[in-house]
């Protein structure tokens, strides 16, 4: 019953309903009607049949003035008769009095002890116009009615099509109407909303963008002065406050590009070995086969963003090696799946917990899991966990 929670099938539903009852009571109408003549009918032949044997009985003739005014016709061809009288002795209906249709024909069989007679009723039951009409008129009432309402719901398709559009990432979707009802109100609220969301998006990015701009310079300096101290502990203090610092900026600049959605996927099918050779080199660490080992079991293609999820991978392996106690992490490529695995501390929450920004982080940010968990999501692929004999591992598959 998935299909009637929609609206339009219940009204599909409702107005289907009232047109078949609708008809059924107009079979049911005619069907009394015709009940009703042929009720009448029949009584009026059985007067028929009793007058002309009274009226034998007197003048020892039929009265066929009478006959004819009832608009029926007396049948005197033989070959005719012969063959109505066989017809109604093969149904058991030869007798003293009888009715039946024969070719389309009505047919009385009187054959009494005075006199034998074969006529054909020529009255026809009429066709009820009247009631046809009154029926027609309310089913094509109903018609217009079930157009007229279907035709009022199609802003509010236009209007689902608009939200679709919209949560696929599109802000620039106009869904105002000049319309007075209801579906109006709500398309006009929504048009409103997407307006107020487009520029607090706007705002929020240019925000986000200057202060990344700002900063970057004054990093930059602030770098170069480092290098420039003779003193090596205040030296390489300095030095890791500005990569610090830089790192988070890049950090943020790829939450920005993620979450705002204004940007498209360029997909393209890649074998997961190339993709985590890449990955390996944004780690941009000396001497990588040191602290990473990758063995491929059975390669596989991804159709995937390039620059987008190498970061995944690049981030799971930076976390792998930061929080591992070898500082060594493992990549395994097999079939349709590829774990990242480390010999670290089971983790002290659950997965999802990692997935929110900024999430308590003693070596990093706490955004690694939040970008990947992201990326993961517009790819339509999942992240999962286990601890076993002392080792963590992810599985991206």
């Amino acid at each position: 019953m998935k299909g009637f929670n929609s609206l339009r099938s219940k009204i599909n539903l409702v107005f289907s309903i009232t047109l078949l009852l609708l008809s059924i009571l107009f079979i049911v109408a005619v069907r009394y009607d015709h009940g009703k003549v042929e009720e009448l009918t029949l009584a009026q032949e059985r007067e028929i049949s009793h007058y002309l044997y009274s009226y034998f009985l007197q003048y020892g003739k039929i009265d066929e003035a009478y006959l004819e005014a009832q608009n029926i016709s007396v049948i005197t061809d033989k070959d005719q008769i012969i063959q109505i009288e066989s017809y109604f002795k093969d149904k058991g209906k030869y007798k003293r009095y009888a009715v039946d249709t024969y070719r389309l024909k009505r047919i009385i069989l009187i054959n009494n002890d005075r006199f034998k007679l074969i006529l054909e009723n020529k009255n026809k039951a009429t066709f009820p116009l009247k009631r046809a009409l009154i029926f027609s008129m309310v089913f094509l009432l109903i018609l217009l009615l079930y157009f007229w309402i279907i035709k009022s719901l199609k802003p509010l398709s236009l209007l689902k099509t608009k939200i679709k559009t919209f949560s696929q990432g599109n802000l620039n979707i106009s869904c105002a109407s000049d319309k007075n009802d209801e579906i109006a109100e709500v398309a006009n609220e929504f048009d409103h909303a997407v307006k107020m969301i487009r520029e607090l998006l706007h705002s929020r990015q240019l925000f986000l963008r200057a202060i990344m701009h700002e900063l970057k310079t004054p990093i930059a300096k602030g770098r170069l002065v480092s290098e420039m101290l003779t003193e090596a502990k205040q030296k390489e203090r300095l030095h890791s406050i500005f990569e610090r610092l830089n790192i988070l900026i890049d950090e943020f600049a790829k939450i920005e590009k993620i979450t705002s959605k204004n940007f498209t996927l360029n997909l393209k099918p890649y074998k997961v070995s190339d993709l985590t050779e890449a990955s390996i080199d944004l780690l941009m660490i000396e001497n990588p086969k040191q602290f990473i080992q990758l063995e491929v079991k059975k390669d596989y293609l991804l159709n995937v963003d390039f620059e987008l999820f190498t970061l995944v991978i690049k981030n799971l392996l930076d976390n792998g090696i930061k929080y591992s106690t070898d500082k060594i992490v493992s990549i395994i490529i097999d079939s349709n799946k590829f774990e990242i695995i480390n010999h670290a501390e089971a983790l002290k929450e659950p997965l999802e917990n990692y997935y929110k920004p900024f999430h308590t982080s003693q070596k990093g940010l706490g955004l690694g899991l939040y970008i990947v968990k992201s990326i993961l999501d517009i790819h339509n692929l999942g992240l999962s966990y286990r601890h076993e004999d002392g080792k963590n591992i992810f599985t991206v598959a």
